[in-house]
C-alpha cells in the first residue's frame, strides 16, 4: 500500500532540502519529485549541472524513527536497483555506499540526511535522496567533468520521459508493513514489532495467494484472510485504504488473548 503522498514538482532547487523544509507536512513516509532540479549537490565541490527533463530528483521522507539508520543507504540501493530492474531489465551494480553502477559507470546517487524536527527540535527523522540519470546525451556528463557518468539511454535503455519519473517515484514509495509477535525470533519480547520494507522484498507478499487461503471478513475497503500452510499461522490484511487497514489491525490486535507472561 502507499502510506503517504508523493509530491511532484515542476521545478525544484533541491528535493532533499524541499523536503527537510517541508518536513512536518508529510505523514509517516512520503516523497518529492521532480525532473528539474536546478541547485542540486555536485559531488567533491563540482558545481551542480542540471539535466531538465532528462532525470530523477527523488527525496524519500521518513519521519518514524529507524532501528538502524545506516542501513537505509543499502536498501534504498537494493530498492532503486530491484525497481530499475523491473522497468529496463537492467542489472546495475551496487558500490557502496551511495551508488548504483551500469556497465561499471555510475547511474544512482543516493544521499540521506538526518532531520531534526518538532517541539524543541527532538523529533528525529531522515530524508533519502535519489538521483537517477535517465536519459541525459554523452555532451551532459562531458560538460559537467562526469567521465564516470552514464545515464540508463547512453547504456541502450528505452526509456519513456514521459511516463517513467511518475512511475520510478511511486515505485519507490510503495511499502508493506509487517507485523511480528513476540515468538517471532527477531522481535524483542517486549514490545510491539513492526518492519517496514519496499513491495515485493519478501516472497510471502507474492506467494500468499497460492497457498490456501480463506477470507475471514470484509472491514470497509479492507479484508482479513488466514492461510492454512504457511510455516506459520499467518493473518493477511488486504486493503486500498491505509486507515482501514490500520483500523482492522488494531481490531484484530486487541482481540487476541494475550497471556500474562506474554504482555506486549
Amino acid at each position: 500500500m502507499s502510506i503517504n503522498e508523493v509530491r511532484w514538482l515542476s521545478e525544484c532547487g533541491s528535493t532533499n532540502a524541499y523536503a527537510k523544509e517541508h518536513f512536518e507536512e508529510f505523514g509517516p513516509v512520503g516523497a518529492v519529485y521532480t525532473t528539474n532540479q536546478t541547485a542540486g549537490r555536485g559531488r567533491l565541490g563540482r558545481s551542480w549541472v542540471n539535466a531538465e527533463g532528462r532525470a530523477l530528483y527523488y527525496t524519500a521522507v521518513i519521519r518514524e524513527p529507524l532501528a538502524q539508520p545506516a542501513t537505509l543507504p543499502l536498501l534504498a540501493s537494493l530498492a532503486v536497483r530491484d525497481h530499475l530492474a523491473q522497468r529496463y531489465g537492467v542489472d546495475c551494480q551496487i558500490k557502496w555506499p551511495n551508488d548504483l553502477l551500469l556497465n561499471g559507470r555510475k547511474i544512482v546517487g543516493i544521499l540521506c540526511e538526518s532531520v531534526s524536527y518538532g517541539y524543541q527540535m527532538q523529533g528525529r527523522g531522515i530524508v533519502c535522496g535519489i538521483g537517477i540519470n535517465l536519459a541525459q546525451p554523452q555532451s551532459y556528463f562531458d560538460a559537467a567533468n562526469l567521465p564516470n557518468g552514464t545515464s540508463l539511454e547512453l547504456q541502450g535503455a528505452k526509456v519513456d520521459l514521459a511516463a517513467d519519473p511518475q512511475w520510478l517515484a511511486e515505485a519507490l514509495t510503495d511499502y508493506t508493513i509487517f507485523y511480528n509477535g513476540p515468538k517471532c525470533g527477531a522481535s524483542a519480547p517486549d514490545h510491539a514489532h513492526f518492519q517496514a520494507g519496499n513491495k515485493g522484498f519478501m516472497p510471502i507478499e507474492k506467494d500468499w495467494r497460492g497457498q490456501t487461503a480463506g477470507k475471514i471478513a470484509d472491514y470497509r475497503k479492507a479484508a482479513l484472510w488466514y492461510l492454512d500452510d504457511a510455516p506459520r499461522a499467518t493473518l493477511v490484511i488486504e486493503s486500498t485504504s491505509k486507515e482501514d487497514a490500520a483500523d482492522l489491525f488494531d481490531i484484530i490486535y486487541r482481540s487476541l488473548d494475550v497471556k500474562p507472561e506474554e504482555d506486549e
